[in-house]
């Protein structure tokens, strides 16, 4: 079986599992432990801590660390709206956002939410957001790269927008964090959030950063981890693995850049067979991942395409793992104005670091196979 899902998780990388095993050997003690073995285990942390504050350029007191992007999402937005700049109940969010962000927005009582479609190109349309502000805005929550099609937002614009308005930005980093760098964006945002099992660290850990400026109140009283963020334990193995693989991921950030930008074109020329039968949802090159692809085949089902794909050894997707579970269209399908029929038409094909360019071309040839045996 040939891997084409990066964009949902990633296989642990050997070096990070390696520090894994021995963080979970070695400093096993609890981080909050008064004792010397608890003490080794927080000065672990501290120094994971220092590391990736080191890596993104951020004050290591805004960093605190999570389960994952989505209990991030969570936990940041909650933050955030604990210590409002200005009173309001009027939030901005993207249509096309995580489930993680529509899930933290629904439960909100009181506050009324404009979520913003997408252009034809996956992109925010600036003005657009622009327009729906109102002086009860007090919080914009877009991504940075969105996990279905892979389009980048302009961060800056949306950023700029938001300090004339004195509004807080929250942004999902989880598809951007290792792929492209984010140092300079990093400053602009409120709050930020990341995982590991997206860069090749394990499941079940991530991260948040908050402007360090920002008074939060904690989402759950009486916690004693991360300063109040969150409770429970702290997965200092975890977090140990997840910055060494972020460490790795960071320094072969261009190099990784180049080569997926070159399996696109090749996946794309793959297709030229049934090229009147794809639509490829994208935006320019400046504004778009290369290692994401979202498309359509008109008149296949999504859903076929993939159990095809997998009867031949090749594992694709239909969009967020998150939502798959709920059988519902990739939400960016949504935020495309794209039809229910055209919702369902929806793959997404993601490369990763054991991705090869003579897997790519074939993975192209048996797609293009496939729409020639079921005869358009």
């Amino acid at each position: 079986m040939i891997y084409f899902d990066f964009a949902a998780t990633t296989p642990l990388d050997p070096e990070a599992a390696e520090v894994f095993v021995q963080a979970s050997t070695e400093y096993f003690g609890n981080s909050s432990s008064l004792h010397d073995i608890g003490g080794q285990s927080q000065d672990l942390l501290e120094n994971c801590r220092e590391e990736l504050a080191n890596l993104l350029g951020i004050n290591k007191k805004g960093l605190y660390f999570t389960s994952g992007g989505s209990e991030g999402n969570f936990l940041a937005i909650e933050a955030l709206l604990s210590a409002p700049k200005k009173p309001g109940k009027h939030i901005i969010a993207g249509l096309a956002e995580h489930s993680s962000i529509h899930g933290v927005l629904n439960r909100l009582d009181g506050y009324s939410i404009t979520y913003l479609p997408l252009n034809s190109s996956g992109l925010i349309d600036v003005a657009e957001l622009e327009r729906n502000i109102t002086p009860e805005t007090v919080l914009v929550a877009l991504q940075h790269v969105n996990s279905e099609i892979g389009t980048i937002q302009p961060i800056e614009e949306i950023a700029r927008i938001c300090r004339e308005h004195d509004i807080y930005f929250h942004s999902d980093f989880v598809q951007s964090f290792g792929k492209i760098d984010v140092r300079s964006l990093i400053q602009l945002v409120s709050s930020f959030s990341f995982s590991g099992h997206k860069i090749y660290g394990p499941k079940g850990v991530g991260g948040v950063y908050i402007d360090p400026a920002i008074s939060w109140r904690p989402f759950f009283p009486g916690g004693s981890h991360e300063k109040g963020f969150r409770p429970g334990t702290v997965n200092v193995p975890a977090i140990a693995a997840m910055t060494a693989a972020a460490q790795k991921i960071h320094g072969n950030m261009e190099q990784n850049y180049d080569k997926f930008l070159e399996f696109r074109a090749a996946f794309m020329e793959s297709l030229n067979p049934i090229k009147e039968f794809v639509h490829i949802h994208q935006a320019e090159s400046v504004s778009q991942l290369p290692s994401i692809i979202g498309l359509r085949i008109s008149r296949i089902e999504g859903q076929w395409m993939m159990l095809e794909c997998n009867r031949n050894g090749f594992a694709i997707s239909t969009g967020s793992a998150c939502q798959i579970g709920m059988q519902s269209p990739a939400k960016v399908t949504q935020a495309l104005g794209l039809t229910p029929k055209e919702a369902k038409e929806f793959i997404r094909i993601s490369f990763g670091n054991s991705t090869k360019r003579e897997d790519v071309v074939k993975l192209g040839e048996t797609i293009v196979d496939i729409i020639k045996n079921f005869k358009l």
